[in-house]
């Protein structure tokens, strides 16, 4: 493996950093009161990864197995005790445990410790994820989709349930 072609071919650096304080409000409020913070988009890294902070609340949440067939997935424990599933067995995942999920991969988490928990969640390449978190919290405060529509969402946004 070798480094891949310049994308950026000036001789000079540019300003081109961006900034996100700490206290910056979440993108998505979920009704558990689990949180979603957009640390870096597909279009913001021009479709290089996306970055997100999940904070989950105390109640038991998270997705049951699937997998993606166009992006890798990557989890990082912040906070908290998050279960972590490999497509072969479930993990206690603590603070600085890390998943890589590479596409086609099986996996799965869930906060089932009755505590708030906290990870990093980085897809590669930068699909765009948020209108899959929006709509998921949406059909969590009562939009419902018909089985069709619901097929086709989760297709479109590249998840395949087991």
């Amino acid at each position: 493996m070798s480094y891949p072609e310049p994308s950026y071919n000036s001789d000079a650096g540019a300003v081109s950093a961006t900034f996100r304080s700490s206290d910056h409000q979440p993108e998505l409020i979920y009704p558990s009161g689990g949180t979603v913070h957009y640390l870096a988009t597909g279009e913001s890294t021009a479709g290089e990864f996306g970055l997100y902070r999940w904070d989950m609340a105390a109640p038991p949440s998270g997705p049951e197995p699937h997998f993606h067939k166009t992006i890798s997935e990557s989890f990082y424990v912040l906070s908290g005790r998050i279960r972590l599933y490999d497509g072969a067995s479930w993990t206690e995942g603590t603070p600085g445990d890390f998943l890589f999920v590479p596409e086609g991969g099986i996996h799965a988490f869930r906060n089932e410790s009755g505590e708030p928990a906290s990870m990093l969640i980085l897809f590669a390449p930068g699909a765009p994820r948020e209108d899959y978190f929006e709509t998921l919290e949406r059909m969590a405060t009562g939009l419902v989709l018909s089985d069709e529509d619901k097929t086709e969402f989760f297709l479109r946004h590249d998840t395949y349930w087991l």
